[in-house]
């Protein structure tokens, strides 16, 4: 197939999405298909070749953080160039409500057109605002993907539109379970290691939360070493270190792996504004065991088939829940091993080996809609 991927938001700070689109392409030409991604970009920002950018973006505010969107006219014309020269046996637009190139995919569209939902969120003005603008769009689309239950509802709350399939994010939990953990990271009996990871100058990533639960575990557990890893300010990192946490800064992918594997325990301390928590699944193939807050979002990625749990969930900003929740698992190696162990299992259920065919059977779905809501060709014979 031709696949053409659309991604609302710049590559010039990578994000969820922005890590999603890009590995949902590559796993898709591994799986033999042509794929063309569209997103904005500024000028000598290092992008893949497979990668059609529509220029600069604006910083706008959108669901607790700061979003990069590309849109007026020149916008525009470059999207529907990109339709109309891709050729494209299906088009996958990437949270088609975002003010940006996704919604001019939407209208502008030419041939079988899927898109993914990822916003999870109990009220939403945006929404509100855009709702005359964007259902009817929403309700042309010929599939429609939520990455989680939550945002289902979302969808289905905010527009009465109703999503079609519910496929999560993938992950490559192969490079996270195959990671070398790195001994200056790494936990001991007296020491065990208890880490975060984030642009923690966002106060929704939970931060305040992680800093206020170490008094109280380091009363049971003096040796615990708890790590801050992420892009943030100089302002945050000098918080960090008086908070007696320590400051690791900024890691690459590779060394995003290292520091999931080398943890005894991973903290998800979010406040909100989470659509999936991809994450959670990370530091679970990673091979730590993961505690989050409970958030909606949260709860789904964690649950398993058979009913359990593969995280500890504590209340939304609740730091002597925080704290309790990880003493219970320092005070118990076995049950956190256990609580490992079950999270790396789980985590594959979100690989790219399960979630790429998905999609695939999506685009297929659309392709068939369109093809059996086309005129049938006359026949020569029939016409006489």
């Amino acid at each position: 197939m031709r696949i053409g991927i659309v991604c609302p938001y710049s590559l010039d700070r990578p994000g969820g999405v922005q890590l999603h689109v890009t590995d949902l392409a590559e796993a898709l030409m591994e799986r033999g298909h042509y794929v063309s991604v569209l997103a904005p970009s500024a000028p000598n920002t290092p992008v893949p070749g497979y990668v059609y950018s529509t220029g600069r973006s604006i910083p706008v505010p959108y669901n607790g953080s700061t979003a990069r969107l590309s849109f007026g006219l020149i916008t525009a014309v470059r999207v529907r160039r990109w339709l109309r020269e891709g050729r494209f046996d299906v088009v996958h637009i990437h949270e088609p409500g975002a003010p940006s190139i996704s919604v001019i995919a939407m209208w502008a569209r030419l041939g079988p057109t899927v898109a993914t939902f990822h916003t999870s969120n109990d009220d939403s003005a945006l929404m509100r605002i855009g709702k005359p603008f964007i259902k009817p769009g929403y309700e042309e689309l010929d599939a429609r993907i939520a990455v989680s239950p939550s945002a289902a509802r979302t969808i289905s709350e905010h527009l009465r539109v109703e999503a079609t399939h519910i496929i999560p994010n993938g992950v490559d939990t192969s490079t996270f379970v195959a990671a070398v953990p790195r001994d200056h990271w790494r936990g001991t009996e007296g020491a065990p290691t208890i880490g975060i990871l984030g642009r923690m100058d966002e106060p929704r990533k939970g931060l305040e939360t992680f800093l206020e639960s170490m008094p109280a575990v380091r009363r049971s557990h003096p040796g615990a070493r708890f790590l801050v890893a992420g892009r943030y300010s100089e302002r945050t990192a000098e918080k960090v270190r008086r908070a007696g946490a320590e400051h690791i800064g900024a890691l690459d992918e590779a060394d995003k792996e290292r520091f999931m594997s080398s943890l005894d325990v991973y903290v998800a301390p979010n406040s909100g504004g989470e659509s999936f928590g991809i994450v959670l699944v990370e530091a679970m193939a990673a091979g730590a065991a993961v505690v989050a807050s409970d958030l909606v979002a949260f709860r789904d990625v964690s649950a398993t088939p058979d009913g359990d749990l593969a995280t500890r969930l504590f209340p939304v900003g609740d730091a002597e829940g925080l704290a309790s929740t990880l003493t219970a698992l320092l005070d118990d190696p076995s049950a956190r091993r256990e609580l490992a162990a079950r999270g790396q299992r789980h985590a594959g259920t979100f690989d790219w080996l399960q979630v790429a065919p998905r999609v695939e059977e999506t685009y297929m779905d659309a392709i068939r809609l369109i093809q059996e809501l086309s005129p049938r060709p006359v026949k020569k014979e029939e016409s006489a």
